[in-house]
């Protein structure tokens, strides 16, 4: 991560406008599991000693289908945490208006959680309960630890979905090309993008990169092991 500032203008602006969780989570997630479900059926396929063919048409489907059913999960389980947040809003927004003085002493409560203390804490509630937004923030965050930034399941999804395609892609490439020995390049070129993953995403972690691309190759690779050996108990 990035230095950021510490002048009281590069603190305030960063403080007002927080950049929020971005897509990184939904990017890695997207990409994974892509390339797992995808590798899957083409590892189950080949496994089973079925066409080339065969394998293009479902490895296809599944990017297609599943890469869109993922996203279409993503953006909905997303904007249920977004209309719940709104429903908890509104309850709030409610309770300070009929109940003020018991939501004042809530606020007391969690500011003292926080290490305040007598007239300090007395303070800071009254400073924060004449600012309306300012309440509602407090009592989303301390009441129910609902943060104040604003999800966007749209864009979730969209990076979902493409993540998934371009990941997901790379295990069928041989077999759309027909290159000679499919299923080798096929593993070969799954586990580096598995690899890829992993070492990429160590760039937002403490693990470092070969860790991280060790685990989640491995994690790959058993999923498509296991996929195989199934698609061999079925070898016609």
């Amino acid at each position: 991560m990035a230095e950021h500032s510490h002048t009281r203008q590069g603190i305030s602006e960063r403080i007002g406008a927080p950049q929020g969780r971005g897509v990184l989570r939904d990017a890695v997630y997207g990409a994974i599991d892509g390339t797992v479900t995808t590798f899957a059926i083409v590892a189950g396929v080949a496994g089973a000693g079925l066409s080339p063919f065969v394998v293009v048409v479902l490895g296809l489907a599944n990017v297609l289908a599943d890469g869109f059913s993922m996203a279409a999960a993503n953006y909905s389980g997303i904007k249920a945490e977004q209309d719940n947040f709104l429903r908890i809003r509104k309850i709030e927004e409610k309770h300070i208006d009929e109940h003020p003085r018991g939501e004042w002493l809530e606020v007391r409560e969690i500011l003292s959680r926080k290490g305040l203390q007598g007239r300090v804490l007395d303070q800071a509630t009254d400073a924060i309960t004449q600012d309306r937004e300012s309440w509602i923030a407090l009592m989303m965050e301390g009441e129910y630890g609902l943060g104040g930034i604003d999800p966007r399941p749209l864009r979730s999804a969209i990076t979902t979905f493409l993540s998934f395609l371009i990941a997901g892609m790379i295990p069928v490439l041989p077999f759309l090309f027909g290159m000679e020995d499919a299923f080798g390049l096929s593993a070969g070129m799954t586990m580096a993008t598995f690899f890829g993953i992993g070492a990429l995403k160590s760039h937002w972690s403490l693990t470092p990169w070969w860790r991280s691309a060790g685990e989640t190759m491995l994690i790959g690779g058993a999923a498509a092991a296991l996929a195989y050996g199934v698609g061999n108990l079925f070898h016609v």
